[in-house]
Protein backbone atom coordinates (compact mmCIF):
# COMPACT_ATOMS: atom_id res chain seq x y z
CA UNK A 1 0.00 0.00 0.00
CA UNK A 2 1.33 3.51 -1.24
CA UNK A 3 1.73 5.87 1.49
CA UNK A 4 -0.71 8.45 2.77
CA UNK A 5 -0.27 12.37 1.79
CA UNK A 6 -1.22 14.90 3.70
CA UNK A 7 -1.58 18.76 4.00
CA UNK A 8 -1.48 21.59 6.24
CA UNK A 9 -0.55 24.83 6.78
CA UNK A 10 -0.31 27.72 9.25
CA UNK A 11 0.97 25.60 12.82
CA UNK A 12 2.46 28.46 14.25
CA UNK A 13 3.83 26.37 16.62
CA UNK A 14 5.30 28.67 19.58
CA UNK A 15 3.15 31.74 18.83
CA UNK A 16 0.94 32.63 21.62
CA UNK A 17 -0.23 35.66 19.82
CA UNK A 18 -2.02 33.13 17.09
CA UNK A 19 -4.66 32.02 19.99
CA UNK A 20 -6.01 35.45 19.94
CA UNK A 21 -5.08 36.87 16.20
CA UNK A 22 -7.30 33.89 15.12
CA UNK A 23 -9.54 32.76 18.22
CA UNK A 24 -7.86 29.58 18.49
CA UNK A 25 -9.80 27.37 21.12
CA UNK A 26 -6.22 26.99 23.56
CA UNK A 27 -6.10 28.29 26.90
CA UNK A 28 -2.43 28.71 26.97
CA UNK A 29 0.45 28.46 24.06
CA UNK A 30 1.96 25.15 25.94
CA UNK A 31 -2.10 23.39 25.60
CA UNK A 32 -1.91 25.04 21.69
CA UNK A 33 1.56 23.38 20.84
CA UNK A 34 0.75 19.89 22.59
CA UNK A 35 -2.79 19.69 21.06
CA UNK A 36 -0.91 20.60 17.45
CA UNK A 37 1.33 17.82 17.69
CA UNK A 38 -0.95 15.34 19.00
CA UNK A 39 -3.65 16.37 16.51
CA UNK A 40 -1.34 15.71 13.85
CA UNK A 41 -0.15 12.27 14.95
CA UNK A 42 -3.53 11.05 15.41
CA UNK A 43 -3.67 11.35 11.56
CA UNK A 44 -0.42 10.97 10.38
CA UNK A 45 1.64 7.98 10.32
CA UNK A 46 5.25 7.55 10.53
CA UNK A 47 5.60 6.28 6.89
CA UNK A 48 2.71 9.12 5.70
CA UNK A 49 4.02 12.13 2.92
CA UNK A 50 3.19 15.18 4.32
CA UNK A 51 3.57 18.98 2.48
CA UNK A 52 3.16 21.46 4.77
CA UNK A 53 2.30 24.61 3.24
CA UNK A 54 4.37 27.28 5.29
CA UNK A 55 4.53 28.99 8.85
CA UNK A 56 5.26 25.91 10.97
CA UNK A 57 6.65 27.51 13.91
CA UNK A 58 7.56 31.09 15.17
CA UNK A 59 9.37 29.68 18.40
CA UNK A 60 12.86 29.30 18.84
CA UNK A 61 15.57 26.71 16.81
CA UNK A 62 15.91 24.85 19.83
CA UNK A 63 12.23 24.42 20.56
CA UNK A 64 11.00 24.26 16.75
CA UNK A 65 13.44 21.46 16.09
CA UNK A 66 11.81 19.31 19.54
CA UNK A 67 8.43 20.16 18.19
CA UNK A 68 9.50 18.99 14.58
CA UNK A 69 11.20 15.77 15.89
CA UNK A 70 7.99 14.60 17.50
CA UNK A 71 5.81 15.08 14.46
CA UNK A 72 5.34 11.56 12.07
CA UNK A 73 5.96 11.52 8.46
CA UNK A 74 7.96 12.76 5.64
CA UNK A 75 7.42 16.70 5.43
CA UNK A 76 8.01 18.42 2.38
CA UNK A 77 7.95 21.93 3.18
CA UNK A 78 6.44 24.97 1.25
CA UNK A 79 7.83 27.96 2.56
CA UNK A 80 5.87 30.53 4.17
CA UNK A 81 6.44 33.79 5.90
CA UNK A 82 7.71 32.68 8.97
CA UNK A 83 10.25 30.18 8.80
CA UNK A 84 13.05 31.45 9.84
CA UNK A 85 13.19 28.77 13.18
CA UNK A 86 12.23 25.46 10.89
CA UNK A 87 14.81 26.71 8.02
CA UNK A 88 17.71 26.07 10.47
CA UNK A 89 16.62 22.35 10.88
CA UNK A 90 16.77 21.89 6.92
CA UNK A 91 17.46 17.97 7.54
CA UNK A 92 14.21 17.50 8.96
CA UNK A 93 11.98 18.31 5.39
CA UNK A 94 12.41 15.78 2.77
CA UNK A 95 12.14 19.03 0.27
CA UNK A 96 12.14 23.17 0.94
CA UNK A 97 10.72 25.33 -1.88
CA UNK A 98 8.95 27.84 -2.19
CA UNK A 99 6.17 26.68 -4.74
CA UNK A 100 5.81 23.11 -6.05
CA UNK A 101 4.09 21.48 -8.82
CA UNK A 102 2.77 17.88 -7.44
CA UNK A 103 1.63 15.34 -9.68
CA UNK A 104 -0.60 12.59 -8.30
CA UNK A 105 -1.28 8.98 -9.45
CA UNK A 106 -4.83 9.24 -9.72
CA UNK A 107 -6.99 6.45 -11.92
CA UNK A 108 -10.21 8.71 -12.15
CA UNK A 109 -8.57 11.40 -14.23
CA UNK A 110 -8.19 10.94 -18.19
CA UNK A 111 -4.48 11.47 -17.80
CA UNK A 112 -3.87 9.59 -15.01
CA UNK A 113 -3.20 12.26 -12.79
CA UNK A 114 -4.00 15.07 -10.33
CA UNK A 115 -1.35 18.08 -10.49
CA UNK A 116 -1.81 20.56 -7.77
CA UNK A 117 -0.15 23.62 -7.00
CA UNK A 118 1.36 24.43 -3.16
CA UNK A 119 2.05 27.51 -2.32
CA UNK A 120 1.87 29.35 0.83
CA UNK A 121 -0.47 32.41 -0.73
CA UNK A 122 -3.64 32.07 -1.80
CA UNK A 123 -4.06 32.51 -5.96
CA UNK A 124 -6.94 33.87 -8.00
CA UNK A 125 -5.45 31.75 -11.41
CA UNK A 126 -2.13 29.46 -11.52
CA UNK A 127 -0.86 27.44 -13.79
CA UNK A 128 -3.64 24.68 -14.83
CA UNK A 129 -5.96 26.32 -13.31
CA UNK A 130 -8.15 26.34 -16.66
CA UNK A 131 -7.50 22.45 -16.91
CA UNK A 132 -8.59 20.99 -13.64
CA UNK A 133 -5.51 21.48 -11.92
CA UNK A 134 -6.03 22.71 -8.01
CA UNK A 135 -4.19 24.99 -5.85
CA UNK A 136 -3.72 24.50 -2.02
CA UNK A 137 -2.38 27.04 0.25
CA UNK A 138 -2.71 28.32 3.84
CA UNK A 139 -1.49 31.66 5.39
CA UNK A 140 -5.29 33.55 5.88
CA UNK A 141 -5.85 31.59 8.92
CA UNK A 142 -9.43 30.83 7.45
CA UNK A 143 -10.29 34.47 7.01
CA UNK A 144 -10.67 34.11 3.20
CA UNK A 145 -14.38 32.57 2.12
CA UNK A 146 -13.76 29.49 -0.06
CA UNK A 147 -14.31 30.66 -3.87
CA UNK A 148 -17.04 27.54 -4.84
CA UNK A 149 -15.72 28.17 -8.53
CA UNK A 150 -12.06 27.78 -7.85
CA UNK A 151 -10.55 24.57 -7.85
CA UNK A 152 -8.44 26.67 -4.49
CA UNK A 153 -8.58 25.55 -1.09
CA UNK A 154 -7.26 26.68 2.45
CA UNK A 155 -5.55 23.59 3.94
CA UNK A 156 -4.46 25.26 7.21
CA UNK A 157 -5.41 24.09 10.41
CA UNK A 158 -7.41 26.73 11.41
CA UNK A 159 -10.23 25.47 8.76
CA UNK A 160 -9.78 22.34 9.49
CA UNK A 161 -10.37 21.79 13.50
CA UNK A 162 -6.29 22.37 13.70
CA UNK A 163 -5.57 19.00 11.96
CA UNK A 164 -4.16 18.00 8.54
CA UNK A 165 -6.14 17.44 5.46
CA UNK A 166 -5.51 14.33 3.48
CA UNK A 167 -5.36 13.72 -0.10
CA UNK A 168 -8.81 11.76 -0.48
CA UNK A 169 -10.29 14.58 2.06
CA UNK A 170 -9.08 17.11 -0.91
CA UNK A 171 -10.52 15.49 -3.34
CA UNK A 172 -14.10 15.32 -1.89
CA UNK A 173 -13.64 18.86 -1.51
CA UNK A 174 -12.75 19.60 -5.05
CA UNK A 175 -15.41 17.15 -6.62
CA UNK A 176 -18.52 19.38 -5.03
CA UNK A 177 -16.89 22.72 -6.67
CA UNK A 178 -19.03 24.00 -9.21
CA UNK A 179 -15.84 24.99 -11.50
CA UNK A 180 -16.17 24.76 -14.87
CA UNK A 181 -13.00 24.70 -17.55
CA UNK A 182 -13.47 28.33 -18.71
CA UNK A 183 -12.93 27.46 -22.64
CA UNK A 184 -15.59 24.66 -22.21
CA UNK A 185 -18.29 23.94 -25.47
CA UNK A 186 -20.74 26.77 -24.42
CA UNK A 187 -24.36 25.20 -25.26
Amino acid sequence: MKPNIFFTADHHFGHENIIRFSERPFESLEQMNEELIRRWNEKISPGDTVYHLGDISLGKPDFTRAVLDRLNGNIHLIKGNHEGAALTYPKRFDSIRDYHELRIDEPENSNGKQKIILFHYAMRTWNGSHRGTWQLYGHSQGTLPDDEAALSFDVGVDCHNFYPVSYEEVKAVMARKKWTPPFAARN
